[in-house]
């Protein structure tokens, strides 16, 4: 070992030279086709909207291009994970899905403000809409919002960068169902002040949405420790590992949207090989808490008052 002091840098075991998530074909299809899918849509209920006059249909609309940014976010996210470090950037590309994460968020934010002025104004002096054809759109939008959520069942289980792509279009598809029945009321009851009176509710869960996006993007933009990773749990199972006698210095932050780093210091009591226990170490951060890039130092003594 040569020192009193080890400074070991890998990789769990099973990708010992990358930690760049990898993406297959069929990922990168379904957010292609999830894109694809929800830009047309937009389209579609914005020019319905403006034609229509319905604000249900407008709010919807901007729900839905979160969605588009959102995927775009994703699928950008894959691809710039799987790009190899640089000299000049020796963490890859992945982080820029931090900043796209922050402008998609504040963006958000404006688009809601404007939607509920709009839909307030418009409680006052309700517009003429005819129900049948915003619940026809909102139909259309309901099995798009459905069918794409349907091209990330399968991934959802095992990434997380899928499973927020499904879970956001699974919401969406309720939001879309909910200007459904809107549309229908409209039309039995010739009720129009329930038209901006839902533009106003879908503002109100794009904001509530956009906000809990802007407050994670900000944390993620500091170095804020990920969300679902414990670093509670993260020291006490380290500290759980034979030959460990204690742990200092933990710090985990964000490379990218959905790939996280670690370092930490590591005191060992000598009874058992260096390299073999920094590939425990290294698979029981990637198997149990999803940490694939971790840079450990090992000490045999305790730094006593230097901590």
């Amino acid at each position: 070992m040569g020192g009193r002091h080890h400074h070991s840098h890998g990789h769990a075991h099973d990708d010992p030279h990358d930690h760049h998530a990898h993406t297959d074909g069929g990922t990168l299809r379904a957010f292609r086709w999830g894109t694809t899918l929800n830009v047309l849509l937009v389209v579609v209920q914005v020019v319905a909207g403006l034609l229509l006059g319905s604000m249900a249909l407008l709010a919807d609309a901007v729900h839905n291009a979160s969605d588009v940014l959102g995927l775009l976010l994703a699928w950008g996210a894959a691809k710039l994970a799987t790009r190899q470090p640089t000299r000049q950037h020796t963490y890859g590309l992945a982080r820029s899905t931090i900043l796209a994460a922050l402008l998609n968020a504040t963006l958000l934010l404006f688009a809601c403000g404007a939607l509920a002025w709009e839909s307030i104004g418009r409680l006052d002096e309700p517009h003429p809409v005819p129900g049948l054809a915003v619940m026809g759109v909102a139909l259309l939008a309901f099995c798009v919002n459905a069918a794409s959520a349907a091209l990330f069942w399968r991934g959802r289980r095992g990434d997380a960068n899928q499973r927020g792509a499904f879970l956001h279009l699974a919401a969406d598809a309720g939001v879309s169902l909910g200007v459904v029945v809107a549309g229908l009321l409209i039309h039995l009851t010739g009720w129009t002040w329930l038209d901006p009176a839902a533009g106003l509710l879908i503002a109100a869960v794009v904001l509530w949405s956009g906000w809990d996006l802007l407050r994670e993007s900000v944390d993620l933009a500091l170095d804020a420790v990920p969300r679902g990773i414990d670093l509670e749990a993260i020291e006490s199972a380290l500290r759980g590992v034979p030959a460990v006698r204690g742990v200092h210095d933990l710090h985990v932050w964000p490379l990218s949207t959905t790939v996280a780093a670690l370092t930490a210091h590591v005191e060992h009591d000598g009874t058992r090989d260096t390299d073999q226990l920094l590939q425990a170490l290294q698979e029981l951060l990637a198997h149990r808490f999803g940490v694939r890039h971790a840079t450990i130092q090992f000490e045999l003594q305790g730094c006593g008052r230097a901590c």
